[in-house]
């Protein structure tokens, strides 16, 4: 007996030193929330000194982020139950913002009485500033992107910023080129003034011309004001003429003028304004192939072709699809949080309905994704995964809410009867049949041959499935899960 009590004070002694060598810092404190121990590693971290701490109240000290309603201490001293690796932040004695991760545990007494808790801190600063350099490895502005073509866009975006030389950015429709110019615009010297995009193809010569330059008061029929063009808006900013490919030649000298004089004149105007606005223009067209062709002015190719910027299609980068999709992601959650919940008028009228966030895409829906080759670029995956979202009401995107475009590559390569050729209707039209088969019948299996539920499951009416079982030739089940043999 004897020896068992002198052993307890080396036990001590030997829990203490450990306690000093580690790196994360330790704390314990009673039920009154006050500190009963404090080891060197917490003193480092906090900046607060082991005399100054103890028997002061936790929050005083360690001032952390979830020190109010979200005490992870409190959390485990009221369930009983451990918490691991949670992540906050604390203020330092010096004011500082430190990222942390925190476990915690409750303390008892020889009798299994909760006597107080006891809390390990790991300062995550260095670990933060790892990802953020990691992070900027890959993203520039709004721009993301693991690829190594992309990588060497991104290297020269912030010198090209930096020079208020004209910038061409070349890439198939939906690569982005509008937001790599908004991206330049962002980082340079000029971020702080207008950034105005105009897109050539969209307008007619005429009406293109009095966009661009604006007009004069009594200019035409109608034109009762002076209205500036978007040369003139986008004064000490930036202007982005988009498509430029698809300006005619008569345009095409005027914008020359632009360039090489930095002024222009409106419609009906008798004296030229100046601008001076950084002018970059994108087009999907080879403008190179367009001079040779004669369509394009060969001065105005080398009054624009000063920087150069070519994007790769996503066929190219397909390893960023899990990144760009996961953006999209968070980004259409947030849009789904700002929309307000709906419920129920009093005249019955349609509602929206509240609904869960999308937590991400299913392994065999991200496959088809990266097999897929984006004739639309990043500006197709978009539109996929915002179909997604109103088809999928919560938890994964899974194959069921991506279009036929994709799902019948996966339907093709399980029936091999179906030509993988999206060019018929017929093909299109069976694998769509095909796949709505697999979905039903996968439903009606997880609802145990409940078919009522099988059809919430599917978001369809009852009467809807049934029709759809009779449609798709599928043999409903023999009894449904609702029903009880009876002894």
């Amino acid at each position: 007996m004897k020896s068992r009590h002198a052993a307890r004070p080396v036990a001590t002694a030997q829990t203490d030193a450990i306690l000093e060598s580690i790196s994360d810092g330790v704390f314990t404190v009673d039920l009154n929330w006050r500190i009963t121990s404090f080891n060197r590693a917490a003193e480092k971290i906090t900046g607060v000194k082991r005399a100054e701490a103890i028997g002061r109240h936790c929050s005083e000290v360690f001032r952390s982020s979830m020190c109010q309603d979200d005490c992870a201490l409190k959390h485990s001293i009221k369930t009983g139950r451990p918490v691991v690796g949670k992540s906050c932040y604390i203020i330092t004695a010096e004011g500082e913002r430190i990222p942390i991760s925190v476990s915690t545990a409750i303390m008892r007494n020889k009798t299994g009485k909760v006597v107080g808790g006891a809390e390990t801190f790991r300062d995550l600063s260095e670990v933060e500033a790892l990802r953020e350099e990691l992070a900027g490895h890959y993203r520039v502005g709004e721009l993301t992107s693991h690829s190594p073509l992309m990588q060497r866009v991104f290297e020269v975006l912030p010198a090209i910023a930096a020079s208020p030389s004209t910038v061409l950015v070349l890439g198939e429709t939906g690569t982005g080129k509008e937001l790599v110019a908004r991206t330049i615009h962002s980082l340079s010297p000029r971020s702080r003034g207008p950034f105005i995009a105009v897109n050539c193809g969209a307008l007619p010569d005429t009406l293109l011309e009095s966009e661009l330059f604006g007009y004069k008061a009594g200019a035409f029929t109608g034109a009762n004001r002076d209205k500036p063009g978007r040369f003139a808006l986008a004064r000490g900013g930036a202007i982005l003429l988009d498509e430029i490919g698809e300006m005619s030649p008569a345009l095409q000298v005027k914008l020359l003028r632009v360039l090489e004089e930095r002024t222009f004149e409106p419609l009906g105007s008798t004296r030229p304004e100046k601008t001076d606005a950084r002018v970059m223009v994108a087009t999907n067209k080879d403008l190179a192939s367009l001079v040779r062709q004669g369509s394009f002015r060969d001065d105005l190719y080398y009054r624009v072709n000063v920087i150069r910027i070519e994007l790769p299609p996503l066929r190219r980068r397909k390893e960023d699809i899990p990144l760009i999709v996961e953006h999209f992601i968070a980004r259409f959650n947030r849009l789904q949080r700002g929309l307000p919940p709906l419920s129920s008028d009093e005249n019955g009228g349609c509602t929206r309905p509240a609904r869960s966030a999308i937590t991400g895409v299913s392994v065999e829906a991200l496959s088809l994704l990266m097999a897929y080759d984006w004739p639309g670029n990043v500006r197709e995956l978009e539109n996929v995964i915002e179909r997604a979202f109103v088809l999928c009401s919560a938890g994964q995107i899974g194959i069921e809410h991506l279009p036929v475009e994709l799902t019948a590559r996966a339907v093709a390569s399980r029936h091999p009867s179906i030509s993988l050729s999206l060019d018929s209707a017929s093909t299109i039209r069976k694998a769509r049949e095909l796949l709505e088969a697999e979905t039903i019948r996968k439903a009606i299996d997880k609802a145990g041959g409940n078919r009522s539920a099988a059809a919430k499951e599917l978001g369809i009416h009852k009467t809807t499935l049934f029709r759809k079982l009779k449609q798709l030739g599928i043999d409903p089940p023999e009894q449904d899960g609702r029903s009880r043999r009876r002894s």
